[in-house]
């Protein structure tokens, strides 16, 4: 049951007696038993979502697992068209013009919307309120509107120019203020915009407002929010419907050229809402629907979650899909039945990254999105469902103990053509004790340019940023620069199990190893972890395997990671091997190490807003031998 292979050590670690010197005796170990292997339900009746939980990991976890894929799609198709359909989406395609497929002699519509858009995605209210204030608010860092340059001559940072030109801080405006409030705003930012991007250039690239992605989403969201920028003054709004008409027509010509496979996404749900929202659109639609399906087919594996790994991107495909669905219903349509499977294949996957708190886990570039932000989109989504436990394309693992939530990376990083915000994360893992998140990941390299710095955005990717093992402070995975990555990491082995007890208690454990240090050290890294499930231990083995016949010579520094939640106080223990850790409510935990002595470090945690927050990190470090180690380590609730 794996990914890869690895060479493994003959006797099972976990089961063994291990020296004092070096790891923690485990003479409580449970007996090893058989797993049930099978995946989430997902056909099962609705249960309530995390966020309304009082004790989240309580209630989320069923007790029977049904293959994840059973919601897979058998084939990503066009939705069946008849005979007359199929030859318009064959003509619109070769550039025959909508209007002369649409209307009788080919005669042109006049510019207009043919309908209002209900818009049922949340927006951040604090974030409208600061545009009403004459600042854009991105992850914290302000910037005035009147000193954007919105033809994109002069970069911003990555953040604050897809939020500009994607006019997605429409949501958030809608959500602060009546229309009568938010429309002048709005209007006024548009015509800057308009202004400096008068019309569609030759082909995309041409600065950030003509990526594929942000123009796609941007032609989505003037559609959803038009009463905000259509209800002012005639010639604006006439302005207007002829750059939505223009740019959907750009689209139609260029959404294959997409930066990567969400970007081209956006592009098609801009085609489609276009199609079903201005005249003569019957053709567009056709044509963008089958174009939509195939590229949804491209984004993601068949348990739901996309190939980059990136639960950002797995939000954003939601949001996209959802303001579709509300454009078909603005029409008084059904959005085709793919679509609506492809929302309920998305939402399982991501939930898997929830925490007692209700927030996401955070992984590939994400922060820590908190439970308000992921609760509104569920909400949006309309899909009541259950968190995937056992997600193995996508590559994480969960597992849920009484009031304890553990998350796993147990899969490769993603291929350099999907990532991006690609990090260096296998085999670390995140772990909480209901709304308290003891041990983290650093998260956040995708909102670099807020308040956390651009320079930051490589490091937060690093192996390092991740609790995790490292080697020489190497990456387990090469970290390059534009959200890329390099060699490293291609083969995971994963082995689940649940390990009953003589009292009828139980713990799940994991052992995954990875070999992104065997071509530059001879070494497999192997983890094993072993959770009680009443939630108040939690045990693990980091071992060394040599990865050839022969172990090399020599030594090789090391260094074990655990950062630590923002809520968490550390003391160190007089003997060095440990630390206790306090929280707020009173929670205490210890943690002790069998692998050296431990010490406490500073770190930064990104929190749900994707601001910067101090923490702390614990690290065991030493020198290892080639030839291979074991370091074992304990994470106890203390009564």
């Amino acid at each position: 049951m794996g990914l890869g292979t690895h060479p493994r050590p003959a006797a099972d670690p976990m089961a063994r007696n291990l020296e004092p010197s070096r790891a923690l005796p485990l003479s409580d170990a449970v007996e090893v038993g058989v797993a049930d292997d099978s995946a989430n339900d997902l056909h099962a009746a609705p249960v309530p979502h995390p966020v309304h939980a009082a004790h989240p990991a309580e209630v989320i976890e069923p007790g029977h697992i049904e293959p994840g894929r059973a919601l897979a799609l058998v084939d990503f198709s066009p939705p069946a068209v008849g005979f007359g359909e199929k030859f318009i989406r064959m003509a619109y395609r070769m550039g025959v013009p909508g209007s002369m497929l649409a209307g009788p002699m080919g005669k042109k519509a006049r510019n207009r919307l043919l309908a209002t858009v209900d818009n049922t995605l949340p927006g951040s209210r604090a974030a409208g309120t600061a545009i009403r204030a004459g600042h854009f608010l991105v992850h914290g860092a302000k910037t005035p509107v009147a000193q954007v340059d919105y033809s994109g001559a002069q970069r911003v940072t990555p953040p604050l120019e897809k939020v500009v030109h994607s006019f997605s801080w429409l949501t958030d405006l809608e959500a602060c203020a009546p229309r009568e409030q938010g429309a002048p705003v709005a209007e006024r930012i548009l015509t800057a915009w308009l202004a400096a991007n008068p019309a569609p250039p030759s082909k995309p690239g041409k600065g950030p407002a003509w990526n594929v992605g942000n123009t796609g989403m941007r032609v989505a969201n003037w559609l959803a929010h038009a009463p905000l920028i259509l209800s002012g003054e005639k010639t604006l709004r006439l302005r207007t419907l002829a750059h939505i008409a223009a740019t959907a027509r750009w689209l139609d010509r260029h959404v294959t050229n997409a930066e990567d496979q969400l970007a081209e996404v956006a592009g098609w749900v801009g085609i489609v809402a276009a199609g079903l929202l201005l005249p003569d659109g019957r053709p567009r639609r056709l044509y963008g629907e089958a174009g939509l399906i195939k590229a949804l087919g491209e984004l993601m594996g068949d348990d739901g979650g996309v190939l980059s790994r990136s639960p950002l991107a797995q939000m954003e495909a939601i949001a996209l899909l959802v303001r579709l669905r509300n454009c078909y219903h603005a029409t008084r349509r059904d959005a085709p039945p793919a679509v609506e499977r492809v929302v309920e294949l998305l939402l399982p996957p991501l939930l898997a990254l929830t925490h007692g708190d209700g927030g996401l886990g955070s992984w590939q570039g994400g922060w820590a999105v908190s439970a308000e932000d992921l609760d509104g989109l569920v909400k949006a989504s309309g899909v009541r469902t259950r968190p995937l436990r056992d997600v193995r394309q996508w590559g994480y693992q969960r597992v849920v103990a009484h009031k304890s939530v553990l998350q796993f990376d147990t899969a490769p990083p993603p291929m350099p053509a999907q990532a991006r915000f690609g990090c260096a994360s296998t085999l670390a893992f995140e772990f909480s004790h209901g709304v308290h998140r003891l041990v983290v990941n650093c998260g956040g390299a995708a909102s670099g340019g807020g308040l956390v710095p651009v320079r930051l955005e490589q490091g937060l990717r690093a192996t390092a940023a991740h609790s995790t093992l490292t080697l020489d402070d190497a990456n387990s995975t090469a970290i390059l620069i534009g959200g890329m990555i390099g060699s490293g990491v291609t083969e995971v082995a994963l082995d689940r199990k649940t390990l009953p007890q003589e009292n009828g208690t139980a713990a799940s454990r994991l052992d995954a190893s990875h070999n992104g240090y065997a071509a530059r050290y001879g070494l497999t890294h192997q983890r094993i972890l072993l959770l009680r499930d009443d939630g108040s231990e939690l045990r693990g083995e980091d071992l060394l395997v040599p990865s050839g016949r022969k172990g090399k010579r020599g030594m090789v520094g090391f260094a074990i990671r655990f950062h630590l939640g923002p809520e968490v106080d550390v003391n160190l223990t007089a003997d060095g091997q440990g630390a206790a850790l306090s929280l707020p409510d009173g929670g205490y935990w210890q943690f002790r190490s069998g692998a050296g002595d431990v010490t406490v470090e500073d770190s930064l945690w990104v929190d749900g807003q994707g601001r910067p927050q101090a923490t702390q990190q614990l690290v065991i470090q030493g020198m290892v031998s080639r030839g291979g180690g074991t370091f074992g380590w304990l994470l106890k609730k203390m009564n």
